[in-house]
């Protein structure tokens, strides 16, 4: 699953983000959860960031840098890898 938001609304909390921190996605359908296995930074037209893949994960996409003014120039990515619920 990709999403893509605003840097300085939605994802304005993505700028402390690290490594193996723990994301819940809220649905209609139940919780979810997520462990960030990486981030990086890719030019604006690198939309392989989103390419599906065979595991279940998560893909956050926003604007970077954080603290730019106007248009961003470049996007920072967050993947993360669904972590099983407890049972399943």
């Amino acid at each position: 699953m990709g999403i893509a938001a605003h840097r300085d609304t939605v994802f304005r909390r993505l700028r402390h983000i690290a490594l193996r921190d723990h994301i819940n996605l809220i649905t209609p359908a139940g919780l979810y959860e997520y462990e960030v296995s990486s981030t990086e930074i890719v030019a604006p037209q690198d939309v392989a960031v989103l390419d599906s893949s065979s595991r279940s994960e998560l893909t956050l996409v926003t604007c970077y840098p954080f603290s730019y003014l106007g248009p961003a120039p470049m996007r920072f990515i967050v993947h993360a890898r669904r972590i099983p619920a407890v049972g399943a």
